[in-house]
């Protein structure tokens, strides 16, 4: 990934903007999660309907730990398992976690990504960023660079160019409590 597009990503992170940029399988929008005005912006360009929530990724696990309820510390077992990798995990939401970002049900959806790219934007970002397919709610998730710019560069504020990993598509979500498969990679 372009070491320039990702420090300046993580830059306009910091100062409320909505990026693009690679993950595991197709390329994400994010933010800060606590700027409500970017959270809004993402709902926005996403038309995602209200209370759907929105994944955080982190470069490590430390940084979602503050948006997570875990009253029950052997919820962490299999996603620490299984982290870094391309498996989201559904918790209880903290009472810290902005509305915006919890589901109907007072949950989250949380991964520690191990695409390269998207961790070192974490890193460098210094939290744990907003992460949603860069497509309208209901279309193709995209894969490619041109075609982020194409359909959403004029509602961003910035796109990182790089390579996507590997996965064919999205993310495993898996209810951290229950241990149920809610979307199959």
């Amino acid at each position: 990934m372009n070491a320039i597009d990702v420090a300046a990503g993580a830059r306009l992170i910091a100062t409320g903007a909505v990026i693009a940029y690679p993950t595991e399988a197709c390329y994400g929008i994010g933010c800060d999660p606590v700027n409500q005005r970017a959270v809004k912006r993402v709902a926005s360009i996403k038309n995602r309907p209200r209370g759907m929530g929105l994944i955080l990724i982190a470069d490590n696990v430390e940084r979602l730990l503050p948006y997570i309820d875990l009253r029950d510390e052997s919820i962490m077992d299999a996603p620490l398992a299984s982290w870094p990798g391309p498996y989201t995990w559904i918790f209880p939401a903290s009472t810290r976690l902005p509305i915006s970002l919890r589901t109907v049900s007072n949950t989250v959806a949380v991964r520690v990504t191990a695409h390269s790219g998207a961790r070192h934007l974490c890193r460098l970002a210094g939290r744990a960023i907003v992460s949603t397919s860069a497509n309208r709610h209901g279309q193709v998730p995209i894969r490619d660079y041109r075609m982020v710019w194409q359909g959403l560069g004029q509602v961003l504020d910035f796109v990182v160019r790089g390579p996507l990993g590997r996965q064919k598509n999205p993310t495993q979500i898996t209810d951290a409590v229950t241990r149920r498969v809610l979307r199959s990679a």
